[in-house]
């Protein structure tokens, strides 16, 4: 069910993410232009500043939203590509992590005074979103596409899900599946 909510185990192909990133960053612009005319509207001017805005809970749930959506996208495509956004998710948010962390450790590395990265790790992420962008699909690895197809294609293949054949790989044997 989770793997469903998140992305973990549907894919989405090049042409859809862009599409879908491209809604999305729509929807969300007109989000925040919605919660700045809220702002300005209830506040006077010279009382009006960025960190009350930014402290504030509709801009609060709008990050959150936009975060969740952005880190479904991002799985689907991952999961379409052929890679398993179980280990890439954790491994580009831990690079993303650690480049922050030497970019303020060592400033002299960042890109600038105004930015918390550094040139390695810009690229990294470029990388990575080039490869959602273009990578081409990968091999229909028993991931569906749809919530409905996995138990047909399961029954029509004799395969296990993808959750259980992780649990397998971790706990070194089959893992028996009721169906």
């Amino acid at each position: 069910m989770l793997g469903f909510l998140f992305g973990l185990n549907a894919r989405l192909g090049r042409l859809q993410f862009y599409f879908a990133s491209i809604a999305l960053a729509i929807v969300m612009t007109v989000i925040c232009f919605g919660i700045a005319l809220v702002a300005i509207k209830h506040t006077s001017p010279s009382m009006l500043r960025p960190e009350d805005l930014l402290a504030s809970w509709p801009t609060i749930a709008a990050i959150v939203v936009f975060g969740l959506a952005t880190f479904t996208l991002q799985s689907m495509r991952i999961r379409d590509i052929g890679w398993d956004p179980v280990c890439v998710v954790p491994a580009w948010i831990a690079l993303m992590i650690i480049d922050r962390l030497v970019a303020t450790r060592f400033p002299a590395w960042s890109i600038g005074q105004e930015h918390q990265g550094t040139a390695a790790g810009a690229l990294v992420n470029l990388a990575l979103m080039l490869a959602l962008l273009f990578w081409p699909s990968g091999e229909d690895g028993g991931a569906p596409s749809m919530p409905g197809d996995q138990a047909s294609r399961r029954a029509d293949r004799g395969q296990s899900s993808v959750a259980s054949q992780r649990l397998a790989r971790v706990a070194q044997g089959p893992v028996r599946t009721w169906s």
